[in-house]
């Protein structure tokens, strides 16, 4: 079989270690039945990728390649294929339990998938796709807000914590797009302006108490809550200002047991949203990542949402990856890293 280059590593070592990362040569995959070979173009960081690596015992004999964002070209298509063909530009972010975009080429199946934006650049597209599926899917399905009744929905409220990562930068602007009042959660100036930049209506700090902050604003409870950081430190002010009978969502696992007791007496609801939930399970209706990827990009290339790429490196290689990594890890990106060879 033909070799590839792939970045990853066989031990879980700190960023600054250098064998945090290495280069590798493996086999280069052949798709069958729904897979797409993709020639990776550009890629992403995510914090799970700085979690993947950064957490774990031992030594792997066969290296580990992680990478859960991408922008890419079909090269070959399993023979179950049906919604592409070699040579068609796409994006996604694939599975979590299988080999990641860390390398010259992926195989991933054809329902996670869709057909990249047309006007944007391609690190602006490689960043997109992790962040804009578990957006749209906690506000979309987790909470059930319908994206395309912004009418009805005006005057529903929605508080947004840590507004300005990755996935807080998409979700402020798909839950403007869909009408809603929109309060982030930002602490520094560039952080407020950005978020007021994708669309907050009202900003609040996470570093005080978020109910003395929303309160301060007008707004006794809010509908919705989507907490993207921190849910132990934040979960007695969500449980405080979530309205009866109002929806709750997080994306960030706890350390402490979440006491649901708290939402008792108001009948509110919580949901966990992991966008690899999916495909993990292979799920009957995995092929909506497809369906959100196509609208993504719709959306995009109209100008109804914009990318949350705000750094770029070049090319894709084992010295820009350990940046990208480190930039993650102080925990102050703004929007998204991307990593591309375009």
């Amino acid at each position: 079989m033909t070799k590839m280059n792939a970045i990853g590593f066989t031990q879980h070592l700190p960023i600054t270690d250098p064998n945090s990362f290495q280069l590798f040569k493996i086999e280069k995959p052949i798709p069958t039945g729904r897979d797409l070979l993709v020639k990776i173009i550009a890629t992403s960081v995510n914090p799970v990728d700085v979690k993947v690596r950064g957490n774990g015992h031992g030594e792997q004999t066969t290296p580990k390649i992680i990478g859960w964002d991408a922008y890419g070209e079909v090269t070959a298509v399993g023979e179950a294929v049906t919604l592409f063909k070699p040579g068609e530009k796409v994006f996604y972010a694939g599975s979590f339990i299988r080999s990641g975009t860390d390398s010259q080429f992926q195989l991933v199946d054809e329902r996670l998938v869709g057909h990249a934006p047309k006007k944007l650049t391609a690190s602006q597209i490689g960043g997109m796709p992790l962040t804009s599926l578990t957006a749209w899917e906690a506000l979309f399905e987790r909470l059930q807000i319908n994206p395309d009744q912004p009418k009805k929905n005006a005057g529903q409220t929605i508080l947004i914590i840590n507004g300005s990562g990755g996935v807080g930068s998409i979700a402020t602007q798909l839950a403007h797009m869909a009408g809603l009042t929109v309060i982030a959660s930002a602490s520094r100036t560039e952080t407020i302006a950005w978020v007021r930049k994708n669309g907050a209506d009202k900003v609040v700090n996470h570093h005080h108490n978020l109910v003395t902050e929303v309160r301060k604003l007008g707004f006794r409870y809010v509908d919705d809550i989507l907490n993207l950081n921190d849910l132990d430190g934040h979960w007695d002010e969500i449980a405080e200002l979530i309205k009866p009978a109002g929806k709750v969502g997080a994306i960030t696992e706890n350390e402490r047991g979440v006491n649901l007791q708290k939402l008792t007496k108001k009948c509110a609801s919580f949901h966990w949203e992991w966008m690899y939930s999916k495909s993990y399970y292979h799920t009957a209706d995995m092929i909506t990542q497809h369906n959100i990827l196509e609208r993504v990009a719709q959306l995009l290339d109209q100008g109804v949402i914009h990318s949350t790429v705000t750094q770029t490196l070049k090319p894709i290689n084992v010295k820009n990856l350990k940046q990208a990594h480190q930039a993650v890890e102080t925990n102050h990106m703004i929007g998204k890293i991307a990593i591309s060879n375009q």
